[in-house]
């Protein structure tokens, strides 16, 4: 099974369109390819009953639970907006991500 290109990559800043979290930021944390789900710090947060074991006490605990990435957008480095991710290819030949709305190289 092939895995789908993604636009968003980990240390992106994002922008949630859709769900209960509709309107919130965060840094992504982690990628999971092949759900096409992101975990973003921050945003649908979940708690997990764990164990008490040699890492520590155990108790409810406050964790990231993945979002699919058609719900997540980039963060526009200009305006702070969500917008949509195209590529260009520099002068000295590196391939970029650059932000639809404003035009503006992401970091990543």
């Amino acid at each position: 099974m092939t895995q789908a290109k993604l636009k968003i990559k980990k240390g992106d800043k994002v922008v949630v369109l859709a769900g209960k979290d509709k309107g919130k930021r965060g840094e992504v944390i982690e990628v999971l390819r092949d759900a096409e789900r992101a975990v973003v710090r921050g945003v649908n947060m979940i708690k997990r009953h764990t164990r008490p074991g040699p890492q520590g006490a155990g108790g409810i605990v406050d964790k990231e639970a993945a979002v699919h990435i058609s719900n997540l957008a980039i963060e526009d480095p200009k305006t702070g907006k969500p917008t949509r991710i195209g590529y260009k290819i520099l002068a000295d030949g590196r391939k970029v991500r650059v932000a639809r709305a404003s035009g503006e190289v992401i970091d990543g």
